[in-house]
């Protein structure tokens, strides 16, 4: 790759791997809980919890493996290893979950799941900015976002359509796709050899960089990481539970709760690229605080708004079916996480150099999977005390909002550096 433009082929290519985590994910976070609520009896709480309990385990195995990962030498390089090990044992364990008749046997193979995905997220992830100058990391992103966008689109829509037909489908769709995703990245992606000879790429990075960190003066590092994990719990309360909000509090069917999804997941597409050409234009810092705005005011509308309204149609899309004025809504908060979520990895990977680009993306996770953790708990406990009554969770979401935006206007690193010059390995 020149270090004068971005390799768009290259990106799109890899853009497959992370096409591949979000058909899974998108397709996990819509039918999970209604698994567990419709199928199991489970209440809104113990979901909560349930929904965290893998990433419990996911919160100490994707740091670590984002530093082995920097050190790691193999003839393929350090990062396609956990990528051809995790992907398979996570499609197999992702089929099992629509045909799991006992409690037991679905969360082993929920927890397998987790675990496996976490084996090849970071490193997959890691992959953009090795391959990418920094100045092109932010449009890199918006590249593989939107495969992930795509990604989400299929397990929404088409995975929506094909659940009516065969609650398994959507599933083994999911398992097929990630592990075409893999094989393509293995087939098409090298990984750079600049860091070869690099000693300090032999050492173990992470409990270094979290002391770095921590006794940074500046502390821009600590408040975008912080600032991280308050807009993942806020957007949380539209992942894990929006399904539910939809069918319990606005009275829709479950595949129109899904489908709902897919209209925000439609124009997180549509933006992937042009919030990363912007975040390169105007700084990533402002591009985020616009996307934290934009989301706390989306899920602010739903709060205060009636069913009726939120629920009138306004039109009917091809492949989007019926448009209500919650589906506006929704799409304009997919416009405001494209923003915020282009941008960050890129502003995160430029606040350390080259060497540490595995164990940053690892504390990106870190801090996301730390979300992952508190916002189902958080969104859980509201639900119950409120009676059940899921529109809860559109109150809680413009809180945490509201705290990353305080923790980003302190941010005062992470905008592109001048120059990187990537090398490769040989086919």
């Amino acid at each position: 790759m020149t270090k004068d433009k971005l390799n768009y082929p290259k990106t799109f290519l890899l853009g497959f791997g992370f096409f591949g985590v979000s058909v899974i994910w998108g397709t996990y976070n819509a039918f999970v809980p209604l698994f567990l609520a419709n199928r199991f009896g489970i209440g809104p709480a113990v979901i909560g919890f349930l929904m965290t309990l893998d990433n419990i385990a996911a919160l100490f195995i994707q740091p670590p493996l984002g530093a082995w990962s920097d050190r790691l030498r193999t003839p393929i390089g350090r990062r396609l290893p956990f990528i051809l090990f995790g992907a398979p044992i996570a499609a197999v364990a992702f089929g099992i979950l629509p045909i799991a008749a006992t409690l037991p046997v679905f969360l082993a193979g929920k927890v397998t799941l987790i675990l496996s995905m976490a084996i090849w997220r970071t490193p997959v992830v890691a992959l953009m900015p090795d391959i990418t100058p920094s100045k092109f990391r932010s449009q890199a992103n918006g590249v593989i976002n939107l495969m992930g966008g795509v990604g989400a689109i299929i397990s929404f829509l088409l995975g929506a359509t094909l659940y009516e037909i065969n609650e398994g489908f959507p599933f083994w769709l999911g398992s097929a796709l990630v592990v075409i995703a893999a094989i393509l990245v293995f087939a098409f992606i090298r990984e750079p050899k600049v860091f070869n000879n690099n000693p300090d790429a032999q050492r173990p990075e992470l409990i270094k960089s979290v002391k770095s960190i921590v006794k940074d003066e500046d502390k821009s590092a600590i408040r975008i990481f912080l600032a991280i994990m308050f807009w993942f719990v806020a957007y949380n309360a539209i992942e894990a539970f929006f399904t539910l909000y939809a069918n319990r509090h606005l009275g829709l069917a479950e595949a129109d709760g899904v489908r709902l999804l897919g209209q925000l997941s439609l124009l997180f597409v549509i933006f992937a690229l042009p919030s990363g050409l912007i975040g390169g234009k105007i700084g990533r810092r402002k591009s985020i605080s616009f996307g934290i705005v934009l989301m706390g005011l989306c899920m602010l509308l739903m709060a205060f708004l009636s069913v009726s309204f939120l629920t009138t149609v306004l039109t009917t899309l091809p492949v989007l079916g019926a448009v209500p004025w919650v589906g506006v809504i929704l799409m304009f908060a997919g416009i405001g996480w494209a923003f915020i979520n282009i941008n960050s990895l890129p502003m995160v990977v430029d606040m350390t150099d080259d060497i540490q680009i595995g164990t940053y993306t690892g504390l990106y996770y870190l801090f996301s999977t730390m979300a992952a953790i508190i916002g189902p708990n958080v969104n859980g406990w509201f639900v119950a005390l409120a009676g059940e009554d899921y529109s809860v969770i559109m109150y809680i979401g413009p809180v945490f909002m509201a705290l990353a935006l305080v923790m980003m206007l302190g941010v005062r690193k992470g905008e592109a550096k001048i120059e990187t010059v990537i090398a490769e390995i040989e086919p």
